[in-house]
C-alpha cells in the first residue's frame, strides 16, 4: 500500500476548469484501488468548493491559504504537505505548481500555454505558473495528459526520461430522450444549434467561432456553456450566440446530445476533455488541427485551422454532412478512453518513483 499526498487546491480556484475535473476523476478511480492510500491536501479554506468540485475524500488543510500557499511553495518550499498529512510515501502535485514535500514527487503538467501566449492569461497567473513550471523540472516524474504536452516540455529542456503520458479518460453516460428534452426546455434551446463547452477565456477562440457561424451553409445559433474565466472575450454582436453560463455536470451530457455539432476550435490545449465527452453522446465534433486537440480526437473529428474563420465554418458544415461517419468514429475513439486506465497509469508512476 502506497500512501500518497494528493493535492486538491485547484478545486477552490475561482474557475477550477478541466484540470480540476480530471484530477477528481482520477481521484475517484484511485480510491477504488487496493494498492494506494490517497490523502487529500490543500490550503486553509473556510468553505467547501462549489458542489461540482467537492472531492470524494476529506482534505487535510495546510496552515495558509492561497494565494500565499502558491507563493511560499514557489519561493521558500514551505509548508510541506507532510505538515497536514503526516508521513507519506509519495507526493502527487496535480497541477504545475508543485507542493513542498520531503517525499518522492510526481507532478502533473496539463499544458504550458502560458509560456507561449502569456497575453491570454493574467499577469499574476503567468508569474506564478512560470515559477511553478520551473520547479517541475526537479520532480521525479512529470505526468502529461497528451504527447503534445510532453513534446512541448521536451522542447523547453525537460528531461524526456522523466515524462510520462497519461491520457485523460471520459465518463460513459447513457443519455435518454427525456433528458435531452428537459435540457432543451430548461435553457430554451432550438432544435438545431452548434455547441461549445469550456471556460470562457481568450485561448478558447470564441470570437472566431462566433464569426464562423455567419458563414455556415445551414445557419443555426451558437450555444456556449461554461464559466467566465479571465481575459477579454468579445464576440461579434451580429452573431447569434447564447451564453448559458456554467452548466451542472448532471445536465452536461444531455446538452451535448441535444447539439447538432460540438465545435471546439481552441488555440491551445493540454488535452481537450469536451471532445471526448461530446463523442460519448453521438455528437459530431469539430476541433483544431495539430497539437493536443487533434490527438484527443484520434481521427474522429472534423479538423480545422483555428485561426481561419472560413476553415471553422467549412469544418462545421463538413461535420453536419459527415455526421454518421464521425459518430461511428467517435464511438470507437471513446471505447478505450477510461479514467480507470488513467488512474492505473498514475499508480504505476507512484510505484516507479519508489523503485
Amino acid at each position: 500500500m502506497i500512501r500518497v499526498a494528493y493535492t486538491l487546491e485547484q478545486c477552490w480556484h475561482d474557475v477550477p476548469g478541466g484540470t480540476a475535473v480530471a484530477t477528481l476523476r482520477v481521484l475517484d478511480e484511485l480510491l477504488r484501488r487496493d494498492d494506494v492510500e490517497i490523502v487529500g491536501v490543500a490550503g486553509r479554506h473556510r468553505a467547501s468548493p462549489d458542489a461540482a468540485f467537492v472531492p470524494a475524500i476529506d482534505v487535510a488543510q495546510l496552515p495558509i491559504a492561497r494565494p500565499w500557499l502558491y507563493e511560499t511553495w514557489n519561493r521558500v518550499g514551505w509548508p510541506t504537505v507532510e505538515r497536514a498529512t503526516g508521513p507519506v510515501d509519495v507526493c502527487h502535485s496535480t497541477i504545475a505548481i508543485p507542493a513542498a514535500t520531503k517525499a518522492p514527487h510526481v507532478v502533473t503538467v496539463h499544458d504550458a500555454a502560458f509560456v507561449h501566449t502569456p497575453e491570454r492569461f493574467t499577469r499574476h497567473g503567468v508569474r506564478v505558473m512560470t515559477a511553478g513550471l520551473d520547479r517541475c523540472r526537479t520532480a521525479d516524474l512529470v505526468l502529461c495528459p497528451s504527447q503534445a504536452t510532453a513534446d512541448d516540455l521536451t522542447s523547453m529542456g525537460f528531461d524526456p526520461e522523466r515524462l510520462r503520458v497519461v491520457p485523460w479518460g471520459v465518463e460513459q453516460v447513457a443519455v435518454h430522450a427525456d433528458d435531452v428534452e428537459r435540457v432543451r426546455s430548461t435553457h430554451g434551446l432550438p432544435d438545431e444549434f452548434v455547441l461549445f463547452v469550456g471556460t470562457i477565456e481568450p485561448r478558447k477562440n470564441l470570437p472566431r467561432l462566433a464569426a464562423a457561424m455567419q458563414h455556415l451553409e445551414h445557419r443555426m445559433p451558437l450555444v456556449v456553456a461554461g464559466a467566465t474565466g479571465w481575459g477579454d472575450v468579445e464576440v461579434d454582436g451580429a452573431a447569434d450566440v447564447r451564453f448559458l453560463g456554467f452548466v451542472p455536470h448532471g445536465e452536461l451530457h444531455a446538452l451535448y446530445a441535444a447539439a447538432s455539432v460540438f465545435a471546439y476550435p481552441s488555440l491551445q490545449e493540454g488535452f481537450g476533455m469536451p471532445i471526448l465527452e461530446a463523442m460519448t453522446t453521438d455528437t459530431p465534433v469539430v476541433t483544431s488541427r495539430g497539437g493536443a486537440t487533434e490527438e484527443a480526437a484520434g481521427g474522429a473529428a472534423s479538423l480545422v485551422d483555428p485561426t481561419d474563420v472560413e476553415s471553422i465554418a467549412t469544418g462545421i458544415d463538413a461535420a453536419l454532412e459527415r455526421r454518421d461517419e464521425l459518430v461511428a468514429a467517435g464511438r470507437r475513439r471513446v471505447s478505450d478512453a477510461s479514467w480507470a486506465s488513467a488512474a492505473a497509469a498514475t499508480a504505476d508512476a507512484y510505484r516507479e518513483v519508489l523503485s
